[in-house]
């Protein structure tokens, strides 16, 4: 280890002003913006500051640098990924054409359901998993039981999903714990819900640092709204360029709102044609690689089952 990581190591074991060690009773809080040094109290840091100011500010540059590095790459696919059984992508403006299994917390896409459940029926099977072949649970307690299987096991996408559960039923406290470790274990969604509960305050106090944080995260790995969200957040505060960015990379997910977004930015002068129309292209290529006739022909039967209950509905 070397000298200067040595007195590194050693600076974040006391406190910067006092020089305090960390005990029991004594708990050592990071500087927000640099995390080089560590206080005791709110004034030894107030106290500190005129003596760390400089450094802070380098160190709070090159980490925003490193940050904006991560946060404007272009993910390779949307948070939803794909199917596991197809390999497609998930499409972003349909997320009620997919279902989470149970049983092995696999999210399917409806086309994959739909082929399966013809395939039962045509074999006269019993109904299962499409990933795992696990028998299809017969009632909600026995979906409830086997979902909660999946969070005894650390499954980050069934603790997201008990997560939100809990939101929808108003318990904010579980469902931030939930929520808070599944971000942990790098659920998108996950993220995306703290920072809403920061923007809100249910649950947690309001808190813009922390709603920013889990925005970018969420963004970082591919969720379209949380990136949507940042780039309003960029334009309303004059950040052109960074919106911009933010709307580019998202169309380039297949996201709707943003290649809309960049139109008007495009009528105002904002964006270069080329930047437009490449962002135009990359729209429709993401949109074009979630299809397939399988998914189709789901969609198909959803309308027509949707057109058999209104009917229904009418004339009762």
């Amino acid at each position: 280890m070397s000298t200067d990581n040595i007195v590194a190591e050693a600076r974040m074991m006391c406190c910067a002003s006092c020089g305090k060690s960390e005990l029991d009773d004594i708990k050592l809080k990071k500087c927000d913006d640099c995390d080089l040094v560590r206080y005791c109290s709110d004034q030894c840091q107030k106290d500190h500051s005129p003596h760390h100011e400089a450094m802070c500010k380098e160190r709070a540059a090159e980490l925003r640098k490193l940050r904006d590095e991560k946060l404007f790459k272009q993910p390779e696919s949307s948070h939803l990924g794909d199917c596991p059984i197809c390999c497609l992508p998930h499409p972003l403006d349909s997320e009620s054409f997919m279902i989470m299994m149970s049983c092995c917390s696999k999210v399917i896409c409806r086309g994959c359901d739909y082929a399966n459940k013809v395939r039962e029926i045509e074999a006269r099977l019993q109904p299962t998993c499409p990933f795992c072949r696990h028998p299809a649970p017969t009632t909600l307690e026995e979906a409830n039981r086997s979902e909660m299987r999946r969070v005894a096991a650390n499954d980050r996408v069934a603790i997201r999903q008990e997560g939100t559960k809990h939101l929808s039923n108003g318990d904010y406290e579980s469902a931030f714990d939930y929520l808070t470790k599944a971000a942990g274990l790098g659920d998108a969604s996950a993220h995306y819900l703290l920072a809403l509960m920061y923007r809100t305050g249910h649950g947690v106090e309001k808190d813009e640092k922390k709603e920013l944080f889990h925005l970018e995260e969420a963004a970082i790995a591919g969720h379209p709204r949380a990136r949507y969200d940042l780039a309003l957040k960029e334009g309303g505060n004059e950040r052109d360029d960074r919106a911009i960015k933010h709307f580019i990379i998202d169309a380039n997910l297949g996201c709707d709102n943003s290649i809309q977004a960049l139109k008007g930015c495009y009528k105002h002068g904002l964006v270069s044609k080329e930047d437009f129309a490449a962002a135009l292209r990359g729209h429709h290529a993401a949109v074009e690689a979630t299809k397939s006739p399988k998914r189709d022909a789901a969609e198909a039967m959803e309308t027509f089952r949707a057109y058999q209950q209104q009917t229904f509905d009418g004339n009762t």
